[in-house]
């Protein structure tokens, strides 16, 4: 579905990483390890199309999305959905920031196509709404302001704003970096709904715990390059590359 091919990105002429080639089908979850500032945030948004590569191609079902139109390139780019690190949310309540995505990913016309036939409970929310606060447990914060929220609850409020308009990609980075047991479970328990809905899913994370709880497949990113990607337990267990070994062991000190 999304596929990066042979991609460099540098900043100042200073390389981030080179010829990198990482694919995400629908319905699998990737996961992205490496110790921080080697460039997984990078990967990320070049996935996201957000960032034009210096060499290489990002293809999404099989386009060539930086050899489009821009308006092509944006229709692509709004099949796929983000959540950072630290929570980004609007001054406004619960539900209104999950249904900001609902509606800035699609055109006007859509915009009123969804909005005359769109499934309204009767508190007001619009179904889709409802549902992704279901999968991150927060139906009962649903009419609350952000401002009264734990992180980790704004932090469940960031996926659920990204699942709601049901992208074909999801985009995580470090999504739990900084949560409790309990908000990083309910995000592990997210993402494995996201698969289940056929979402593509992108953790990137130095947690390679987590990696091994809700990847099906992992890529290690070293350096200024992949140096091994297959199945988690694969990589985990019986990596091929020695420098892969060395870094899942703690060998490997960055």
């Amino acid at each position: 579905m999304l596929r990066a091919t042979d991609v460099s990105q540098s900043y100042r002429d200073e390389s981030v990483f080179r010829e990198l080639s990482i694919g995400i089908d629908a319905g699998e979850v990737v996961a992205v390890i490496g110790p921080s500032g080697v460039g997984k945030t990078t990967l990320l948004r070049t996935l996201a199309l957000s960032l034009e590569p210096d060499g290489g191609a990002v293809t999404f079902d099989g386009a060539d999305a930086w050899t489009l139109e821009e308006a092509e390139r944006l229709s692509l780019r709004r099949r796929v959905g983000m959540v950072f690190q630290e929570a980004s949310l609007f001054d406004a309540s619960v539900a209104r920031n999950v249904e900001y995505g609902l509606r800035i990913r699609r055109s006007w016309s859509e915009r009123l196509r969804e909005g005359l036939r769109s499934t309204v409970r009767p508190d007001g929310t619009n179904e889709a709404v409802r549902e992704s606060l279901d999968v991150v447990g927060l139906t009962d914060k649903t009419n609350q302001h952000v401002a009264s929220l734990s992180g980790g609850e704004a932090q469940r409020v960031s996926f659920a704003r990204a699942l709601a308009y049901d992208p074909d990609v999801l985009l995580l980075d470090e999504p739990t970096s900084d949560l409790d047991p309990r908000n990083t479970a309910v995000i592990e328990e997210a993402i494995a709904e996201a698969r289940d809905r056929g979402i593509g899913v992108v953790v990137a994370t130095h947690d390679m715990h987590q990696a091994e709880r809700v990847a099906d497949r992992a890529a290690v990113l070293l350096g200024d390059s992949i140096t091994e990607i297959g199945p988690t337990e694969e990589i985990f267990e019986h990596p091929s590359n020695e420098r892969t070994r060395k870094f899942i062991s703690g060998e490997l000190v960055y």
